[in-house]
């Protein structure tokens, strides 16, 4: 055997060995993601249990706000019936919509505000909030690490073969209106 036939083996077995670690990398980082939105379904599903007991705290002081109370119960069965991580993404955007208008409902009646049981669950929506929030950062930085490792060569190649594709991050989706709003503060 010659040295050019070692030099040829030596290169096939460096190149296969490149493709398998590029590989594999692609598979950890598409896990890693899907993982981060398992821990978002835990927080989800945690707000989902909340909202029932806050609505019905709410209703009891503003009976009158039927529409938005509806508005957010059916804002969560929708969230609850998403399948995918796509579906999921949009409903819960719609979610937090009709929580916010929760939010402004509320602030119409301050025996509400006062009461210790609409404050323990408002204590208990903002952790899960809170928690959701730090969840998501971490999903989308996932998913971000998968995006650029699958758009960056050599990877891509490997990556359209083996039907790798980009996928979407979790956006504020409706909601960045309000977040681009000054918040007010009343004393």
């Amino acid at each position: 055997m010659g040295v050019a036939a070692i030099v040829g083996i030596v290169t096939v077995v460096l190149l296969m060995l490149m493709i398998i670690g590029l590989y594999n990398s692609m598979v950890k980082l598409r896990n890693n993601r899907e993982n981060a939105f398992a821990d978002i379904d835990v927080q989800l599903r945690q707000r989902h249990d909340l909202i029932p007991q806050l609505v019905e705290t709410v209703r009891g002081y503003a009976k009158h706000e039927s529409s938005t109370l509806q508005a957010v119960v059916e804002a969560r069965s929708g969230a609850i019936k998403a399948s995918s991580i796509d579906e999921k993404i949009a409903a819960e955007n719609i979610l937090s919509s009709a929580l916010q208008g929760l939010k402004v409902t509320v602030e119409r009646y301050p025996d509400l505000k006062a009461n210790q049981n609409f404050i323990h669950l408002q204590e208990e929506v903002s952790d899960v909030e809170n928690k959701l929030a730090a969840s998501r950062r971490f999903f989308n930085s996932a998913t971000k690490e998968y995006n650029n490792r699958i758009q960056t060569f050599p990877a891509n190649i490997l990556a359209g073969m083996f039907n790798f594709h980009r996928e979407t991050f979790f956006d504020l989706g409706t909601e960045r209106e309000t977040v681009s709003e000054v918040p007010k503060i009343q004393f």
